[in-house]
Order: C-alpha cells, then sequence, then structure tokens
C-alpha cells in the first residue's frame, strides 16, 4: 500500500508542486476564459484534458509510444501560450468564448502533450515489476491534483468577481497574459538548454 500511495504522492506533486508549475499554469489558463457560471464548460474542458493526458501517459508508460524529453519540454510552454492566445483572441463579451468546441479540442489535443510529460516523470520511478496499479495510482494522484487546482482557482475566481466585483475580462486578461508571459519565458530557457 506504501508503495502505491508513493505513486499517488508523485502524481499529486506533479501537478501541485508550485516547482511543477508547467502543468499547473497551463491548467488555470485553460480555465480562464470561462466565468463562475459556466462551471459545467470547466468540467467538460478538464475532462477533455484529463483524457488526452491519460492516454498519452499510459501508452508511453508503456512503451508503445516514444517520448522525447527536450522537445516535450519544449512544446509545454508553447501550448500554454496557444491556450492563452485562444482566451483573448476568441473572448467575447456576449458569449465569453465564442466556440467552446476549440477550447476543449485544444485541451485534448494538449493533453496528449502533457501526458507525455506526465510519463517522462513515471518511468523515471519505475524500476521493473508490474506498472498497472503504479501507473494507475499516478494518475490519480495526477486527476485529484488536478481537481484541487481547479477548485482554488474557482474560489479565487469567485472572490474577484462576487466579493470585489471585479470583472471577468480583466481577469481573462491578467490570467492569460500571465500564462503566456511564464510560458514564454519556460520556452526561452528550454530553447537555451536544448540540443537536437
Amino acid at each position: 500500500m506504501n508503495y502505491l500511495h508513493t505513486f499517488f504522492i508523485n502524481g499529486w506533486n506533479h501537478i501541485v508542486d508550485i516547482n511543477a508549475y508547467d502543468h499547473l499554469l497551463f491548467v488555470m489558463t485553460l480555465c480562464a476564459a470561462f466565468k463562475l457560471s459556466q462551471w459545467k464548460h470547466i468540467l467538460v474542458i478538464i475532462t477533455a484534458f484529463t483524457i488526452g493526458h491519460s492516454g498519452t501517459l499510459i501508452l508511453s508508460a508503456l512503451d508503445i509510444i516514444p517520448t522525447n524529453s527536450k522537445i516535450i519540454d519544449t512544446l509545454i510552454p508553447i501550448t500554454i501560450m496557444i491556450t492563452a492566445m485562444a482566451n483573448i483572441v476568441n473572448y467575447n463579451k456576449e458569449t465569453n468564448f465564442s466556440d467552446a468546441k476549440i477550447k476543449y479540442g485544444i485541451a485534448l489535443v494538449f493533453g496528449l502533450i502533457h501526458g507525455l510529460a506526465f510519463a517522462s516523470n513515471f518511468k523515471f520511478m519505475m524500476f521493473g515489476g508490474s506498472i498497472i496499479m503504479p501507473l494507475f495510482a499516478f494518475n490519480i494522484g495526477i486527476e485529484v491534483g488536478q481537481l484541487f487546482i481547479v477548485v482554488l482557482f474557482m474560489v479565487a475566481l469567485w472572490l474577484y468577481t462576487k466579493a470585489i466585483k471585479g470583472e471577468h475580462l480583466k481577469w481573462n486578461l491578467f490570467v492569460s497574459g500571465a500564462g503566456f508571459g511564464i510560458a514564454a519565458t519556460i520556452l526561452l530557457k528550454a530553447i537555451g538548454n536544448s540540443s537536437y
């Protein structure tokens, strides 16, 4: 049981740990364009992201698809930057997000990329033996951590829009802009550290 608990905690830390902020940043940027009243959209988009990253995590952990950590480290910040730009470009005061299906597609496709990063972390932990239960525990840890981040994000959004009566457009611009800027910094660092 302690063995599986370790995998669960590592999955949790991989998305909640401030030192692993790239995935955390992606989840927050993904949710930024939606208002509190659109919580169902947030559930769908997080589900799409989960389907994407769970799929590639499993396939890569089972060595069905290969991973290249240098390429993944470069692609992760690009996913954040594109999501941030989509939030701003597609934001519309009447509908808040003109075409939610585009956002779901982004979450699913980019989830595939993030899953490869999760798989790299998981493989680092494995030293032989059965992979199924550790992989399950690791993925559950990621999902619980992801839900925790979304709940914190929604509480912050509630405080901003309800308690201090902030405008959602400004919230979206701030979160998306911050996401883009931090991701650009991560990208430059990844490019600087890469030698293909």
